[in-house]
């Protein structure tokens, strides 16, 4: 169970002293476990973001006053921009303007965490090196933190944590509390991280390193060669998913590389797959990799080199996910092979659509979220974005990408739609968020829901029983749209009659519809 112990809770009231005396009481006033940063921008009202939303401290704007205020009592940031309280998990982010001078400052909450790692405690107790995946935010550093701890106290091993920003082991030449009797070596500039690392286990002989945010090959290359001389290894990467590491060129080493083979054609036509394919390069420097999904759930890959293989093959990478629940773990193992695909109907009879229920879902691959977010909120539809490739209902992929294995074998097991777009712009993304959600400008709302829910029934009426339906008369901006509904459940229609009672009739796939179409020629010409 995850608890904060007595002695660290009056760390928050070190970062609060650091404030101006005007933003203080202010942020006393709230909840001290809630509190994730305070943001000060020059000109801006500060904020405080919380672990649900932000409040506003006061309204009245950040002044170049406020900014020296804070640096005066934590020092200058050093060259990543970053600053710290002495013996605190604290940490003071600064924003330069062109000229190097400070306009921003984020002050984010640093807190050691205990019980963190109750998911993980008999990997981190196996001796094999680990790598913790995850965005931002989700708690990476913090179970880094809890690891040296565990295997500093509780497994009597020599650890040596390297600490980049002093993110780990807190700001200050004696380490925080929150690492036990970890060692801790910190580091002079960002770029000299792989070479401590390297320092650390020929000077030092630890039986463990700790390493936060691997992010350069210099780096991955020093994690491999700490990895060949037998000392533990624990680590976090960029990246979200063991896919992500996979696809990037600069840390895929950390889990054993991707080389392009040719086959023979005998071994080609064994295999079942094309001449040309990619199969890892190397043993992995990770024996085992987590991608955290939150806080409290962690994806596990037990043999990193196994699941690597499974990707490359185009199979599911599997695993083992592990909630932690009311201070219990709970285990369930994750399919490693592609669930059996559905007995598909013929061609004239997909199946028939099915009611929404609840906000569209909707899952950005290689497009940006930011720009998503940003567009859903101007075209304000009914829907919200999801993390995970699998809970979408709607995927919205570049046109480079849409081949991508992993995406077509989620999209074959849950049936969710595909939206390609062409490049990562705003104007791209509303122009298919617009035909996605049948949006129509100019035309009223009520209107619009009315033409593709008399669209939706025809549909259903058209596969279910085979006939042709023809719709109500529609001014030519509906007709479209009910006529983008319709293609995409692979069923003819023809436009009939002259306006205004021109009209749409749905037709099954293979249905003769050349006469209504020589009919409505003929009528448009009348």
């Amino acid at each position: 169970m995850e608890q904060i112990r007595p002695e660290l809770q009056d760390d928050f009231l070190l970062l609060v002293n650091v404030l101006p005396p005007a933003l203080q009481a202010a942020v006393r006033a709230l909840p001290p476990g809630e509190v994730l940063e305070v943001v000060m921008d020059l000109g801006r009202p500060p904020e405080a973001r919380l672990s649900q939303g932000s409040q506003r401290l006061r309204e009245e704007p950040v002044a170049q006053g406020d900014l020296e205020h804070v640096l005066s009592q934590v020092g200058p940031p050093g060259e990543d921009n970053r600053a710290g309280i002495e013996r605190t998990l604290h940490r003071v982010s600064a924003i330069r303007n062109r000229k190097g001078r400070v306009v921003g400052l984020t002050l984010r909450v640093g807190r050691a965490v205990f019980g963190t790692i109750d998911m993980l405690k008999d990997l981190i107790g196996s001796g094999r090196n680990l790598l913790l995946l995850g965005r931002p935010g989700v708690g990476k550093t913090t179970k880094l933190r809890e690891v040296a701890r565990v295997l500093a106290d509780d497994l009597r091993k020599r650890v040596m944590v390297v600490d980049t920003s002093n993110e780990i082991g807190g700001d200050g030449d004696i380490p925080h509390p929150g690492i036990g009797g970890a060692r801790r070596m910190q580091v002079s500039r960002p770029d000299r991280q792989h070479d401590v690392m390297i320092e650390a286990v020929e000077n030092h002989m630890p039986e463990a390193i700790i390493v936060d945010e691997i992010g350069t090959s210099a780096e991955a290359a020093a994690a491999r060669t700490i990895a060949e001389r037998g000392v533990q290894l624990v680590a976090t990467a960029h990246g979200n998913t063991l896919e992500n590491l996979v696809l990037n060129p600069t840390l895929s080493d950390l889990v054993g590389g991707v080389h392009t083979v040719t086959l023979s054609d005998e071994e080609a036509r064994r295999r079942n797959t094309q001449k040309t394919v990619s199969e890892r390069k190397a043993p992995p420097t990770f024996d085992i990799v987590v991608e955290m999904v939150g806080r409290d759930e962690v994806l596990v890959h037990l043999d990193t080199a196994e699941a690597v293989d499974r990707l490359l093959a185009g199979r599911e990478v599997g695993g083992e996910r592990r909630r932690l629940d009311g201070g219990e773990v709970k285990v369930e193992a994750v399919a490693e092979s592609v669930a059996p695909r559905p007995a598909q109907k013929s061609k004239a009879a997909p199946a028939a659509p099915a009611p929404n229920a609840g906000p569209t879902r909707l899952y950005a691959h290689a497009v940006s979220r930011d720009l998503l977010d940003r567009v859903l909120r101007e075209l304000r539809v009914d829907a919200r974005v999801v993390g995970r490739l699998e809970s979408a209902d709607l995927i919205l992929t570049l046109r480079s990408r849409a081949n991508d294995p992993k995406m077509r074998r989620t999209v074959e097991r849950t049936g969710a739609r595909v939206e390609v777009v062409k490049r990562n712009s705003s104007a791209e993304l509303r122009r298919v968020l617009r035909s996605a959600f049948m949006l129509v400008e100019g035309v009223d709302e009520d209107l619009v829901r009315e033409a593709v829910a008399e669209a939706e029934h025809a549909i259903q009426r058209v596969l279910s029983e085979g006939v042709a339906v023809p719709l109500a008369p529609r001014p030519p901006r509906l007709r479209k749209l009910q006529h983008r509904l319709v293609s995409r459940y692979h069923l003819e229609t023809v436009s009939q009659g002259s306006e205004p009672v021109r009209h749409l009739t749905i037709y099954p796939l293979g249905a003769e519809v050349e006469a209504a179409l020589h009919e409505s020629e003929a009528e448009g010409n009348a």
